[in-house]
């Protein structure tokens, strides 16, 4: 194979980023980044194009995407040549060989390597990247300064050994984690594949190893050699213990383990050569007699089996020929056979063949398989953690290619677009010269079939319920999408790190202030002649007193060094190390579901957790469990479905219903229909597919509307809506074998498996697919449907289509997709009123929190499809632009559609998400929430999780003309409610604000509108609204979007911010946020790999952020102070002894205490303080979040703070050396021998005990949490002075400190001083502490005393994951919910009566907890009026014994308690809601209706129902929406209704379709 390289090394990627939508069949469009996203977290699966909230991809485009690339289609017809041609039997072109015949093209080696290091270049390179620290590059500078007399080192070597062991341990842990990549490399790269061997592959010249490469081969070798002996050394030592019977035996069985691994980390050349090689795969052959010795039966055309088959009965088309690339005329030698290889092996070109359950080795076009409809079936778990399972199929012209003696037969070239990151898009096409195969003299002529995303095996992915897999690889190695994805993750460090390099700064400047201080002193004294060193001394080092001075300098830096200690970054090391590990072993965010716990994959950034003000949200699998339910529908303008959900108890919260008692109710009551419902269906149809258990979609009114009791016309309404949801899909089918059997479905999203689960229940039931049919069991009858075309869904399409052929030999479109999609392409003035009715269900439905989408279909003539068929078939076999070309003639054959009805799935949220955003908002942290949702959707949730409530004001920014000036001028109109105009000094202003706003006013907007607002020109203006309103939900946004929000917060108000997430699409906001949390949930573990911390729900986040976080931010931002304070305390006391040494560098301390003081003397105090100090416990700071703003406000770790202890810390240090001088001044202690003490060595043990006694007491002063192991640890540290110092100067080897510690501590002032002035160290502290505890306390002060007064006793008795806050904490003396909350149903009009004899009262006579709202708009028409009839009167129910009427049957006699409860909530709460109008589905989908399909083709439908064009059955006419909502007008209202409303204005109805002559003689007229 050859390729030529891209010739535009100047065009640069351009970010295109398109809509994204969420609905059932969501699959993603990657969006073109500047920066190289993780795309390799995202899924994987795309068939024409897909995208979506939930499966976008983020990885750079390359290729063929719809926008202008070098790849794409409108970079013109010559970038043929930027992709690569493979050969395959085929001889390579003179063209494309160099002038000693071998291939130009070059193609990466199938081997990867992710380890950082190899055994040659890990010393050298592992150093490199440990002296990128700066402070690495200063101690090593200090060691050589110290190899150097002059500067008075005493003792270089024992100067290096910190830095040794800082570079050694490092490069140990490196070490470990890139052997553990080696390995894991290794497995990879030597993993077994059956690769075609003995066939000429033209593509590839032989690999040559160079000479670099034996070296580093051998290198290999020999460790992994020495390592085997070490570990055979081990083991036999240990079997010469003399370990026998059961113990032997279980070493005995060691050694394969050890050969086997060792192995596996070696070159496997020998162990795949002497494997015999196959020439058939061990499965039997797939059709006996079709595999002759020589070539396949080619009588019947090649590939015969393949074609479409048509149909059983009417309607038979004309079979497709599709070709084959075998040529029957080729003689080969047939040595070619299947031989067991390694990975590393394969190259581009190759034929390989996998087998169940076996990893992707390379991307792979598939070319046979066993399945006889060509398909396969893969699972990405590899590579983002999700186990649906997604179809892949066999290109048709290589469906023969099945054995080995086949691959040397067949003759084709493969025409490929280059490699790329976009996991869901592949374009190239399969080109061949077609024989006869009956008569070898006619000429052959060329064939092309394409070759897209669903002929490709992914390298990562397994292959699943498939015997076998024979393909061809087109990419390897590093040309795979997996590795093209593999981005690194962006390196992220706690903002105290990056604030600690200033202090860092500021040391260094002192530092250098001191040695220039001794450099000045030392030359002019040296340059003195009046001094008493002119007559004894014999000559200075330096021989001149510049030079001296120039000395003094140096030296100062070595003798002052501890003023930027190197064991900070030791410690901290160890600190955040430790806090990582107790956030892991905390069980109280282990979420057994999933055998999960918290796990923190970055543990450097934990202070950072402590300091989130803004926290970016997913909502679908993070917010919500992302397990989708079925609850409701809207077939025919009938609504079905009984459902309490979360998002419907919340508008009832806000009316002042008890949810508690309402929900107990409606919870009761679905359990009565649904017995009810699985009655009826037993009774219709014995569905064996059916299990209770799994029913979600209670509707016992449907399964009456089933069996005929409301008429023939519902009838066949439901039928065919529940058929749609049967055959519009792309779901692979799981048999369970069973009495009786079950059939799970997987699907490409949780919300697609939902609607065809829900038509199984019903008695619809998808059984499996056969060749290109699909078999459905409808109530108990077997039928098949031929699937002629699947387009499936993209980012701008919105919906997806099946073009099916029925039994009866009609074709028919069915359609599904987002409701605005699908009203746009509805026939023109057709089914007004069917539209008015959907549209405003659609709407309750979203209110409800519930996720929507259309149903809808068209009959297709055959002369209309034909011609369509092939402008499909030109498009998809085009290899530049196909997209694009497909989604054209799509959009052609999608219109004109016959609306069916519409779907509603609920998504519930996760456990304690309500009481968890309520709590962080307690806390001062702002959530916003990002989703690819709808907007009513979104905001009930955000209703239903306590994001907003009742009292807010929703701000709508929405535009629909993009552009900005538009988005601007809503955005000023806003801003003036604030009083803001958005200048530069506004948002200065906010940056240093960090009140969270009041919950008086949320945004919501939309991702159209979002990507206006986030241009610079009205970004800042866009920020400071947000900056004022409470909550900010972005519906229907990108992944690019969602970081594209995160950044514009982060970098303009200069705040951390954390992105949580569970998918995908959410690995982009994850990266770019301060701290990445990922879930691990459905969506698989994309989320997680790109994380910081990993969790398994919502909830734990609070405890993360509130507890975790705030004791890290503060115990860090602690100890780093106290670090700065106690070498302050240590330097300066040797500075100010160079005073009276004229600063020469004289030591007053010996060098072991040096060493020691930050090694042992010090060190453990404040590392234990970092690690387990605690101001409050778990418990208390979850039932008080408000400790957790102080973290928010940056209170913790603040310059100030550290100029203090710097103070404080020269402050003692001069207390130490100062008091021991004048000590010694006045007078001279001797021992009892008569020797003088006054020496400067025994000087240092008086000033040195004093420092460490200083230094530990006053971290223990800085910490809260006084436990016996803090105190040891204090007493033991101090007291390893006394220890040290007595136990070194007993022995000679001292030198001039022998005996000093006996001589010290012998001396009564020796202990008045350490005594004196150690008190006077820390009296100032004392004293400061003491007066800001008593009038200037703290939160945590406050909360502390009353932890001491018993007022947080009760959290003792609460085991609740979120424990109540104190005024809550007590239960009540007498207490009585029922009676309690009585007044709440008084005040919303609500009886106690039960809930389907309980009447809907009109809203303007049912008073809610906000003010009346002049404009409710109970449904699309925006009548005033809703009234419902009491069951008085209600016509008896039809006998299920009898049989059906024959005629239509009313059915708004109907009780729906879910359909009823839903209504009655319908309050819309804030006016400043109300008056949106365009954000209401009703409103929205009214202006949309027909405006696509106007301007298509309008033929004459006839109607399912049998009607004439233009004409509305009788059905039609009736306001179906009503209780079924009998929703009057004014005038039709009842007397008494129209007196209590005398002041609200008339608003018109609707005006009624024009109705046939049968539609108005009643519901009986049928």
């Amino acid at each position: 194979m050859t390729v030529t390289p891209y010739r535009e090394p100047d065009e640069t990627e351009v970010s295109h980023p398109q809509k994204r939508i969420r609905w059932a069949t969501h699959r993603a469009t990657g969006i073109k980044a500047a920066n190289k996203r993780h795309s390799l977290k995202e899924r994987l699966h795309r068939r024409i194009g897909s995208g979506g909230e939930k499966r976008d991809s983020l990885g750079k485009e390359g290729g063929l995407q719809p926008d202008h690339t070098p790849e794409s289609s409108d970079a013109g017809a010559d970038d043929q040549a930027s992709g690569r041609r493979v050969y395959f039997n085929v001889p390579l072109p003179q063209t494309e060989r160099d002038d000693e015949g071998h291939p130009l093209a070059q193609y990466a080696r199938n081997k990867i390597r992710t380890a950082k290091y190899t055994p040659l270049s890990f010393i050298p390179k592992n150093l490199w990247f440990q002296f990128h620290n700066i402070a690495n590059v200063y101690f090593l500078f200090i060691i050589i300064l110290g190899f150097f007399t002059i500067f008075g080192a005493s003792n270089p070597a024992l100067n290096a050994i910190p830095l040794i062991v800082i570079l050694v341990l490092t490069a140990l842990k490196d070490a470990v984690e890139d052997w553990r990549r080696t390995v894991l490399d290794t497995e990879l790269n030597n993993a077994p594949v059956h690769r075609l061997v003995d066939f000429n592959n033209v593509n590839t010249a032989e690999d040559t190893v160079s000479l670099w490469r034996k070296i580093k081969k051998a290198t290999t070798r020999g460790i992994v050699r020495t390592w085997r002996l070490m570990k055979n050394a081990k083991k036999n030592r240990k079997e010469e213990k003399g370990k026998e019977g059961d113990e032997r035996g279980h070493d005995g069985s060691r050694p394969s383990i050890d050969t086997r691994r060792a192995s596996v980390a070696t070159h496997r050349e020998s162990y795949f050569g002497n494997q015999e090689g196959i020439q058939m795969t061990p499965v039997p052959s797939p059709l006996p007699g079709q595999s002759p010795t020589n070539s396949p039966p080619l009588t019947s055309g090649p590939g015969d089996g393949d074609k479409i088959r048509g149909v059983d009965t009417k309607g038979a088309v004309k079979q497709k020929f599709w070709g084959s690339v075998l040529n029957p005329y080729k003689t080969a030698p047939d040595t070619a056979r299947f031989k067991k290889d390694a990975w590393k092996n394969v190259q581009v070109g190759d034929f390989i063949r996998l087998y169940n359950d076996e990893e992707i080795p390379a991307d792979v076009v598939v070319l046979s398989t066993s399945s006889d409809d060509g398909a396969c079936y893969v699972e990405t778990k590899n590579l983002d953690g999700e186990t649906n399972l997604k179809v892949r199929n066999a290109l048709h012209c290589t469906r023969d290619v099945r054995h080995a003696r086949h691959c040397q037969r067949a003759e084709f070239v493969v025409e490929s677009e280059g490699a790329h990151s976009n996991l869901y898009s592949y374009s190239a096409a399969i080109r061949w010269q077609q024989h006869d195969a009956k008569d070898p003299e006619t000429p052959s002529y060329e064939m092309v079939e394409p070759i897209s995303i669903n002929n490709l095996l992914l390298r990562g992915c397994q292959l699943r319920n498939t015997e076998w897999v024979l393909g061809m690889v087109i990419f390897t190695g590093d040309e795979t999408k997996i590795m093209i994805n593999s981005g690194i993750t962006p390196s992220k460090r706690a903002r105290i790190s990056k604030e600690l390099n200033w202090n860092v700064i500021y040391n260094f400047f002192i530092l250098a202030a001191m040695c220039l201080i001794s450099g000045i002193v030392l030359g002019v004294t040296w340059a003195r002649d009046d001094t008493s060193h002119s007559f004894f001394e014999y000559g200075s080092y330096g021989g001149a007193p510049a030079t001296d001075g120039v000395i003094a300098f140096w030296a100062g830096i070595i003798l002052f060094q501890n003023l930027v200690p190197i064991s900070l970054w030791i410690s901290l090391e160890i600190i955040r190390t430790l806090q990582a590990l107790f956030i892991y072993s905390d069980i109280h965010m282990y979420y057994a579901k999933l055998d999960y716990p918290c796990t923190p994959k970055s543990w450097n950034i934990s202070d950072d957790v402590g300091q989130i003000e803004y926290i970016f949200s997913d909502k679908t699998g993070t917010l919500t469990q992302n397990v989708m339910e079925f609850k409701k529908a809207t077939i025919n303008g009938v609504p079905y479905g009984e459902a309490y959900t979360e998002a419907q108890a919340g508008m009832q919260r806000r009316q002042g219903v008890n949810v508690e008692v309402e929900g107990a109710k409606a919870r009761e009551q679905i359990a009565r229909d649904r017995v009810r419902m699985l009655e009826g269906i037993r009774k219709m149809h014995n569905n064996p597919y059916l299990w209770d258990d799994d029913l979600t979609f209670v509707a016992p009114d449907y399964i009456d509307d089933l069996r005929g009791d409301s008429g023939i016309e519902q009838k066949t309404a439901n039928e065919e809506f529940m058929i749609a949801l049967a055959l519009c899909h792309t779901v692979v089918t799981e048999r369970t074998p069973g009495d009786p059997p079950k059939i799970e479905f997987k699907a490409q999203s949780p919300d697609e498996a939902a609607l065809v689960a829900t038509a199984r229940d019903v008695g619809f039931t998808f059984v499996g697919r056969e060749d290109d049919r699909l078999i459905v069991n409808v109530l108990g009858q077997d039928r098949k449907y031929q699937v002629l075309n699947t387009l499936e869904f993209n980012s701008t399409r919105k919906r997806m289509s099946a073009i099916i052929r029925m039994p009866d030999g009609r074709i028919v479109l069915f359609c599904k997709g987002a409701d605005s999609m699908i009203y746009s392409r509805l026939i023109p003035n057709e089914q007004r009123q069917l539209r008015a009715d959907t549209g405003e269900h659609l709407e309750m439905f979203a209110r409800e929190g519930l996720r929507t989408l259309c149903i809808a279909q068209r009959e297709i003539s055959e002369e209309e499809y034909e011609e369509w068929n092939r402008d499909y078939d030109l498009a998809a076999n085009a290899i530049q632009g196909r997209e694009d070309k497909l989604e054209e003639v799509s959009d052609r054959i999608e219109n004109q559609l016959w609306l069916i009805g519409g779907t509603a799935i609920e998504d519930r949220l996760q456990d304690g998400v309500p009481e968890s955003i309520s709590l962080l908002g307690q806390a001062g942290i702002k959530l916003w929430v990002l989703t690819g949702d709808k907007v009513e959707t979104a905001i009930n949730i955000g209703f239903s999780c306590n994001l907003l409530d009742n009292d807010m004001d929703l701000i709508i920014l929405k535009v629909t003309d993009d552009d900005i000036a538009s988005v601007e001028a809503q955005l000023d109109e806003k801003l003036k409610i604030f009083g803001l105009e958005g200048s530069e000094e506004e948002l200065a202003a906010a940056q240093n604000d960090h009140e969270p706003p009041p919950p008086t006013h949320a945004i919501i907007i939309d991702g159209d509108t979002l990507k206006l607002a986030l241009d610079e020109s009205v970004k800042r203006k866009f920020l400071l609204l947000c900056r004022r309103c409470r909550s900010v939900l972005c519906c229907r946004v990108s992944p690019s979007q969602k970081a594209a929000v995160v950044n514009m917060v982060k970098t303009g108000l200069d705040c951390l911010t954390l992105a949580i997430g569970d998918g995908a699409n959410d690995v982009a906001m994850i990266q770019e946020a301060h701290v990445g949390v990922g879930i691990a949930g459905v969506e698989g573990r994309a989320a997680v790999m790109s994380s910081d911390y990993a969790i398994g729900q919502f909830r734990f986040l609070t405890r993360l952020v509130l507890v975790h976080g705030r004791w890290s931010y503060r115990r860090l931002a602690e100890t780093i102070a106290n670090f700065f304070y106690k070498n302050i305390i240590w330097t300066f006391s040797l500075f100010w002894y160079q005073i009276y040494t004229n600063f020469d560098s004289q030591y007053i301390f010996d060098y072991t205490y040096i060493i020691f003081f930050n090694l042992a003397f010090t060190s453990l105090p404040v590392i234990v303080m970092g690690v387990l100090d605690q101001d409050v416990d778990d418990r208390v700071s979850l039932a008080v979040p408000q400790l957790y703003r102080r973290g928010i406000e940056r209170k913790e770790w603040t310059q100030p703070k550290f100029w203090a202890y710097m103070i404080d810390g020269i402050y003692q240090s001069a207390v130490a050396f100062f008091f021991l001088y004048e000590l010694f001044a006045p007078a001279r202690f001797v021992t009892s021998n008569g020797l003088d003490i006054s020496e400067y060595r025994r000087m240092g043990v008086y000033a040195a005990t004093t420092a460490v006694c200083a230094a530990n007491i006053y971290v223990l002063y800085n910490t809260y949490r006084w436990d016996w192991l803090m105190v040891l640890i204090v007493v033991v540290s101090t007291l390893f002075v006394w220890m040290w110092t007595g136990i070194y100067t007993s022995f000679t080897s001292s030198g001039q400190f022998y005996k000093a510690g006996a001589e010290a501590y012998g001396t009564l002032n020796f202990w008045a001083y350490v005594l004196c002035a150690t008190i006077a160290c820390l009296l100032p502290r004392f004293i400061f502490k003491s007066v800001q505890k008593m009038y200037f306390p703290l939160d945590a002060d406050i909360i502390r005393e009353q932890v001491k007064q018993g007022k947080f006793d009760y959290l003792k008795a609460t085991d609740a994951y979120i424990p109540p806050p104190p005024e809550k904490g007590a239960p009540a003396e007498s207490s009585n919910i029922s009676d309690a909350d009585a007044l709440k149903y008084k005040a919303a009009n609500v009886d106690a009566t039960d809930e389907d004899l309980r009447p809907i009262y009109p809203p303007s006579v049912a008073p809610t907890a906000t003010t009346h709202n002049p404009r409710s708009q109970n449904g699309s028409n925006s009548t005033d009026y809703t009234f419902r009839r009491s069951m008085e009167g209600l016509p008896p129910a039809h006998s299920t014994e009898g049989p059906p009427p024959t005629h239509r049957m009313s059915t708004d006699y109907r009780v729906r308690p879910s359909f009823d409860r839903a209504r009655m909530s319908m309050d819309r709460v804030r006016p400043s809601f109300e008056q949106s109008n365009d954000f209401t589905s009703a409103a929205m989908l009214t202006r949309l209706e027909s405006s696509h399909s106007r301007n298509s083709f309008h033929g004459n439908r006839t109607s399912y129902q049998g009607g004439p064009p233009n004409t509305q059955p009788a059905v039609m006419s009736r306001l179906r929406n009503a209780i079924r909502r009998a929703t009057l007008t004014r005038d039709e209202a009842p007397e008494h209704l129209r007196q209590e409303q005398g002041e609200v204005p008339d608003v018109p109805a609707v005006p009624k379709e024009p109705t046939t002559k049968s539609a108005e003689s009643g519901p009986g007229s049928d």
